[in-house]
């Protein structure tokens, strides 16, 4: 891309901030230009949040109904999957999939909630609150 087509679209997706990003100048060298927003990425990045909602609304709908542990509605709330909640946490994936279950969470340790916490930059005592209202 030329330094003169860098997108400026004023995406809202930016909130207001610019991103930098590489073109060629006028005598083919790269040079970093800041860009407001570009409207595909836009739309992409909408899509991706909008999927993201669906999927925190279905949890916390499977976590009121007593099915699920609040940790798959938390990780979708702070916009993780759960590659990104592993390697935050340090856990393998397989221990994060069978900490959603109920049974399992309600019997996690204060230092694996503890791991969750710093990870979702909550307080401890609120996942152990959520323990003790299932319980």
């Amino acid at each position: 891309m030329k330094l003169d087509e860098v997108p400026q679209d004023h995406s809202s997706t930016y909130g207001g901030h610019r991103k930098l990003v590489y073109a060629v100048d006028a005598s083919g060298h790269y040079q970093g230009a800041q860009s407001d927003g570009w409207e595909p990425e836009a739309f992409a990045t909408q899509l991706a949040v909008a999927e993201l909602q669906e999927q925190e609304a279905e949890a916390e709908a499977a976590w009121q109904r007593g099915e699920l542990s609040p940790l798959k509605c938390l990780m979708y709330r702070y916009r993780l999957d759960e590659p990104a909640l592993a390697q935050i946490t340090g856990l393998w994936q397989w221990r994060i999939r069978r900490h959603f279950r109920l049974t399992i969470y309600k019997k996690l340790s204060a230092a694996i909630l503890a791991r969750y916490a710093e990870a979702f930059g909550l307080p401890v005592a609120q996942l152990i609150a959520y323990q003790k209202d299932m319980a």
